[in-house]
């Protein structure tokens, strides 16, 4: 049962910051296991009860991710990340990228949540916008109900040339190369406490029928007419 990440937590994040190598990490993976891993798979695992039971149709999964950089994409940068994340999504096939995730990350000096996608290839955003070419509409009743709430904003780069939605209220979702619906806020009191299962659980109950429509744009014809 998730009782709250602790102040031993922010440390060994600092600690991993700034001792980034091999021989730190050993002698604190105790530390790692106890007040950082532990709590985020405890976290993972009651969000996706919470959620399964409020849409069970939804087929969630939840995955902590590992705190070892892929050793091909260090880039100077030590072996170990300082942050750690989950993510809650529905797998039915397809590549990775392909899909968004409901998501929690925790870093020394922050902590965010949201849904989106990682790295998502071109393909994946031509279906985007092709399904707003042909029916914008569902997708402008999503985004007039984001404007109604302030938790969430919508981010991710844009194209350096816009491109033309078919109604100009859609003008940033259609324009992304990448995106998410994210919030962030400073460390506070309630990563200490079990309260923030709720808070996560009423804010991803929000993004769901956000989460269900871009989960099946993978199943969209190729609008660039390739097989």
């Amino acid at each position: 049962m998730f009782q709250g990440f602790s102040q031993e937590t922010v440390d060994f994040m600092w600690g991993i910051r700034f001792n980034n190598d091999r021989g730190w990490f050993e002698a604190n993976k105790e530390r790692y296991q106890r007040c950082f891993y532990q709590p985020m798979k405890q976290l993972g695992a009651q969000l996706q009860s919470a959620l399964l039971e409020r849409f069970p149709k939804s087929g969630l999964n939840g995955k902590v991710s590992r705190i070892y950089r892929d050793a091909r994409r260090l880039f100077g940068r030590g072996p170990y990340k300082d942050h750690l994340w989950l993510s809650l999504f529905r797998w039915d096939g397809g590549e990775e990228g392909a899909r968004p995730v409901l998501w929690f990350e925790l870093a020394p000096e922050c902590w965010s949540y949201g849904m989106g996608f990682w790295c998502p290839k071109p393909v994946v955003m031509a279906k985007h916008r092709a399904r707003m070419d042909r029916d914008p509409r569902p997708l402008l009743r999503l985004a007039n109900r984001l404007k109604g709430q302030e938790e969430f904003v919508l981010e991710g780069a844009e194209y350096s040339r816009p491109k033309q939605p078919p109604r100009p209220q859609l003008a940033h979702w259609y324009n992304k190369r990448e995106l998410s619906l994210t919030h962030e806020e400073e460390l506070s009191e309630l990563l200490y406490s079990p309260d923030l299962v709720g808070r996560l659980t009423e804010g991803f109950a929000f993004l769901m029928p956000y989460y269900d429509y871009f989960s099946t744009l993978w199943a969209d014809p190729d609008p660039r007419g390739e097989p």
